[in-house]
């Protein structure tokens, strides 16, 4: 799938690297179709290392993808240039007008905070609502999942004994929802959190469907409303790099963290990862955009 994402942002050039079908703006108006329009409220630290993550993962259907960067009002992220923010991202003001295919929100650091106490939590909140009528489905992402499951369902998170972090193993319930079509009866994907979600509140919600979880890492797929919205409490779009990253800053902060579980050779930091976790991952995002948004979203929004 070809995206589509401004030409000078930075990244392009790396999926470019890489062999990525990456379609500049020129082109994209020169193709007589409809494409997607996506919009991406990327509220992680390290924002131009999410946007790399999220791109290549969307680029594996034949679908063209319209992408837009969305960022908070009410915070403005300390790890990324005000330059970048300004060039390349959009304030919920300018976007709300517009009716959007997909959205995504991300995961955030904020998760061992209660919710009413996240800076940007109100303006959260404001986008959630308007979403229900202005996107055809939602894709939620590890702390945008718990937040999510908790605005909208009302499901309860809890704090972990220590932080979940590592390659866990997980199975589907059930094969033929479209959303876990092609995928391995189990498969991994990467955790990193010290928190996690009630499965008794989200069993005992009549509009919620848990469709693959791990015996360690509990729920990892929910389907609200029939796909409306759609929680993933896991990271599958992370580099084979970024748990190594993650643990290795924790252990600069002197934070004694675990070796993350199941991601180096022998258990062995010095070793290189082993990246176990992509094909899945490419396979859920096709699956998202193709039967929750591109099958279900209107050819002409007006």
């Amino acid at each position: 799938m070809p995206i589509r994402i401004d030409d000078d942002l930075p990244v392009k050039k790396i999926l470019e690297d890489e062999n990525i079908f990456v379609m500049g703006t020129r082109r994209a108006h020169s193709q007589d179709i409809r494409p997607l329009d996506i919009l991406i409220l990327n509220l992680m630290p390290l924002k131009e290392d999410t946007e790399l993550q999220l791109m290549r993962s969307l680029s594996n259907t034949p679908l063209q993808v319209n992408i837009t960067l969305l960022r908070t009002v009410s915070y403005e992220s300390k790890n990324v240039t005000k330059g970048h923010l300004d060039r390349f991202y959009e304030s919920f003001d300018s976007v709300r007008s517009r009716k959007w295919d997909g959205f995504i929100i991300t995961g955030a650091p904020v998760e061992k905070m209660e919710f009413e106490d996240v800076e940007y939590w109100d303006e959260l909140r404001e986008i959630m609502d308007w979403s229900e009528t202005n996107v055809t489905s939602t894709i939620h992402i590890c702390w945008g999942a718990q937040a999510g499951l908790y605005y909208r369902y009302g499901v309860r998170k809890f704090d972990l004994p220590k932080k979940l972090s590592g390659i866990y193993e997980h199975h589907t319930f059930h094969k033929k929802t479209p959303l876990v079509r092609g995928f391995d009866d189990s498969f991994n994907v990467p955790h990193s959190r010290y928190t996690g979600v009630s499965k008794e509140d989200i069993v005992s919600n009549e509009h919620l469907e848990i469709v693959a979880e791990s015996d360690v890492a509990g729920p990892y797929l929910i389907i609200g409303d029939g796909g409306k919205n759609i929680f993933v409490t896991g990271h599958p779009e992370y580099d084979i790099l970024t748990l190594d990253q993650e643990y290795h800053r924790d252990l600069n902060k002197g934070l004694n963290p675990d070796i993350p579980v199941n991601y180096y050779p022998d258990d062995d930091p010095a070793k290189k990862p082993i990246k176990s976790w992509r094909c899945h991952a490419n396979t859920l995002y096709a699956n998202w955009l193709n039967y929750y948004v591109y099958q279900a979203t209107p050819y002409d929004w007006r």
